[in-house]
C-alpha cells in the first residue's frame, strides 16, 4: 500500500471516529466533571454562605465537585452574564437571586433578557427581610410607624444597603403601599446601613436577618415587623408587616438558574438532588438560622417565582423613579 492511500485510509477512520466518540461523551453521566455554581455577590454574605452550603451536598450526592465562584460586579449582572455565555452543558450553573428580578427593570440596558436566556432548575430560599429602628424613633409598631411618618413628611431617613438593593425596594414598596414620605439614604453594603442606623444618623431599614439579629436581641436596634407572610421563627414575637399593612410581602429568594437550552435531563437531575437537599433537616435549620424558609419544587415552580418577583418590582421602581446608577 502506498504513502498517500494510507494517510486516506487514517484520514477516514478519524473522521467516522470523530462522531462515535462524540456520542460517547454525551453519554457520560452528568456530572463528570466539576460543576462550577456562579455567585454575584461577594465572599461571606448569607447568600454566599448557603450557596456554599448547597455546593457541598451536590457534591457529596452525585460524586462531582461543585465549585462556587464568586464574581461580584453590577448588581449581580456580571456573573449573570457570565453564565449566559458560558456553554449550555451543565457545568456552569447561576445562583440566582432577588436583584435578578429587579435588576429587568432598574437596568435600563442590558445584554440579556433573564427570563429567555436563564433556564430555571429549582428554588432553594426565602428570606425576608426585618423592619428595624433605631430605639430613639418613638414607634413599637409598623402602624404607629406610619402614623408618625404620616405626621413627619420628609423627616425620617430610610437607610439601604444601595440602590436597587432588596432592603431598598422593600422600603420603597412600603413607602408606596403606606403613602408615606421618606428620605432614601443609600449605603455600599448592609454593614455601613446598620452602622449609622445605630448611632441614629438614619432611623429605619429594612434589613436582612443576619445583619439585625445580633442587635435586636442586644436591644440595640427595635424591630417593628417581618416582611414575609409569616412570621419568623428566629423571632416569633415580632408580627409582619402584613398584619398592620394588607398585602404587604418582601422577601429575598435565591435558587439556581442555567444557561438556556441546557439538557432537560441536565435540569431534571439538578432539581432531583437540591430538592433532596433541601429536604435534609440541617439544611433547614441553616436556612432558618438565617430567618429564611426552603422553597422546594420543579424548574417550572422557580420560574414562576422569579416571573412574579420580576413584575412586582417593576411597579415599585417605576412608580419610585430608581435608576441605576
Amino acid at each position: 500500500m502506498n504513502l498517500a492511500r494510507r494517510r486516506l485510509l487514517t484520514s477516514a477512520a478519524g473522521a467516522v471516529a470523530l462522531p462515535a466518540l462524540h456520542r460517547i461523551a454525551q453519554a457520560q453521566p452528568y456530572p463528570s466533571r466539576p460543576v462550577h455554581l456562579v455567585v454575584g455577590v461577594a465572599a461571606g454574605g448569607s447568600i454566599d454562605i448557603f450557596a456554599r452550603l448547597i455546593s457541598q451536598s451536590l457534591s457529596q450526592r452525585l460524586g462531582q465537585s461543585f465549585v462556587v465562584d464568586n464574581r461580584p460586579g453590577a448588581g449581580t449582572n456580571v456573573a449573570t452574564e457570565a453564565v449566559i455565555r458560558a456553554p449550555a452543558d451543565g457545568y456552569t450553573l447561576l445562583l440566582v437571586a432577588a436583584p435578578n428580578a429587579i435588576n429587568a427593570t432598574l437596568y435600563d440596558k442590558l445584554n440579556f433578557n433573564f427570563i429567555r436566556d436563564i433556564a430555571p432548575v429549582a428554588g432553594i430560599g426565602r428570606v425576608p427581610l426585618v423592619m428595624v429602628v433605631n430605639p430613639a424613633v418613638p414607634v413599637k409598631t409598623a402602624a404607629e410607624f406610619i402614623a408618625y411618618a404620616t405626621a413627619n413628611p420628609g423627616k425620617i431617613n430610610m437607610a439601604s444597603a444601595g440602590l436597587g438593593t432588596t432592603p431598598h425596594v422593600a422600603g420603597e414598596l412600603f413607602k408606596m403601599m403606606a403613602g408615606i414620605n421618606m428620605v432614601h439614604v443609600p449605603y455600599r453594603g448592609a454593614g455601613p446601613a446598620v452602622a449609622d442606623l445605630l448611632t441614629g444618623q438614619v432611623q429605619v431599614l429594612f434589613a436582612g436577618t443576619p445583619e439585625a439579629i445580633e442587635h435586636i436581641r442586644a436591644h440595640r436596634l427595635r424591630p417593628l415587623a417581618v416582611t414575609g407572610t409569616a412570621r419568623s421563627a428566629v423571632m416569633a414575637d415580632v408580627p409582619t408587616v402584613g398584619e398592620h399593612l394588607h398585602g404587604y410581602e418582601a422577601s429575598g429568594f435565591f435558587g439556581v438558574g442555567a444557561p438556556r437550552n441546557t439538557p432537560t435531563q441536565v435540569i431534571h437531575t439538578l432539581n432531583k438532588e437540591l430538592n433532596a437537599t433541601l429536604a435534609d433537616p440541617k439544611i433547614k435549620e441553616r436556612l432558618a438560622d438565617l430567618g429564611g424558609t426552603v422553597i422546594p419544587g420543579s424548574p417550572a415552580d422557580f420560574g414562576k417565582l422569579i416571573a412574579d418577583e420580576t413584575q412586582k418590582w417593576a411597579k415599585v421602581i417605576r412608580f419610585a423613579d430608581i435608576k441605576a446608577e
